[in-house]
């Protein structure tokens, strides 16, 4: 008995003194604006289970949707201020070149999506570091950023005063090159917006769209696909860096594996959420090609300056460049 007890107690104190370093965990708040009914959320969730696996428990990521923790343009204040730790990046003056370039006239290949968006993230990533920031996760908008009417049969480039939500600086220009007049609207007040008669038209992902049920108020499609889209999470740089060497590359690694699996089920859903629409009343208008080829070589030669200015002349080739071996 005695013997047993001398053991249980060493074992209990060799149990007591391993415990902080097996129980030690740290929690990464991912702040997103989609809801849980969006495929992307199952991406997020995806991520946070590979996380926990690839760490072995010690990093578990805590995933707060519909903008409950900010909203759509405080993301670099919400991540740098401990609101959150991983967020989407909107159009920030402190990220000069990737507001410019985030969302991108062109005509996306996606067959290289996922080596197209780590690339551009690579790119950025100097620019976010110097502001307190890492990219993390691509958001990929290439896919299904397209526009919505009232009414079937809008031509894109003749707008005629109509008012379109815009999400940036790029998309404006493009709203008012067509003759319409942007408005920013966030993605948690669109439909009222839409459903009052605030907005004549709207420019958003379908995955975003069909998610907070905007089918029904606005039904009328035009598929265009004129935009390169990035819409990065990034992660709080001094956090992330707390984290072990493996531990970071961990995370790394489940970020990069989420957005492989999530890339074929993101875009089968997209197209069932049209499929369905469509069934149910709603209208697609397909641009046709060389009217597309048009828009986008119009917008990306005027849009040119602002990249120049915002990137500089040698960052700016960079991303040229990598568009242009990406672009169809």
């Amino acid at each position: 008995m005695r013997a047993f007890s001398k053991l249980s107690l060493a074992v209990l104190a060799a149990l007591s003194f391993a415990a902080p370093s097996v129980m030690a965990q740290t929690t990464l708040r991912l702040s997103t604006y989609v809801n849980e009914v969006d495929v992307r959320y199952n991406g997020f969730k995806k991520f946070a289970e590979l996380v926990a696996a690839k760490t072995a428990g010690r990093v578990k990521v805590e995933i707060f949707p519909s903008s409950t923790l900010h909203g759509w343009s405080e993301g670099v204040d919400a991540v740098l201020g401990g609101v959150s730790d991983i967020s989407w990046m909107p159009a920030d003056k402190r990220l000069p070149c990737y507001r410019a370039t985030s969302l991108y006239p062109m005509i996306v290949d996606m067959s290289k999506q996922i080596e197209l968006d780590a690339a551009y993230a690579a790119l950025m990533k100097d620019e976010a570091a110097k502001v307190g920031l890492l990219p993390l996760i691509n958001s990929n908008y290439s896919y299904d950023q397209e526009w919505w009417f009232k009414k079937p049969g809008s031509d894109l480039s003749k707008l005629d005063g109509k008012l379109v939500r815009s999400i940036g600086p790029l998309v404006s220009m493009m709203i008012e090159t067509w003759g319409g007049k942007p408005v920013f609207i966030a993605p948690k007040e669109v439909f009222q917006s839409a459903e009052r008669g605030v907005v004549d038209g709207i420019n958003m992902g379908v995955a975003t769209y069909s998610a907070w049920k905007l089918w029904g108020v606005m039904p009328h499609m035009v598929k265009a696909n004129l935009f390169y889209g990035n819409i990065n999470y990034m992660v709080n740089k001094r956090k992330f860096e707390t984290l072990s060497p493996a531990d970071q590359a961990a995370v790394m690694a489940a970020a990069r594996e989420s957005e492989v699996w999530l890339k074929p089920q993101y875009e089968k859903a997209v197209d069932t959420d049209i499929a369905n629409a469509v069934k149910q009343g709603g209208t697609v208008t397909n641009l046709p090609a060389a009217q597309r080829r048009a828009m986008v070589d119009s917008i990306a030669a005027k849009w040119k300056t602002e990249v120049d200015k915002e990137c500089g002349a040698d960052m700016a080739n960079k991303v040229r460049a990598l568009f242009s071996k990406n672009a169809l």
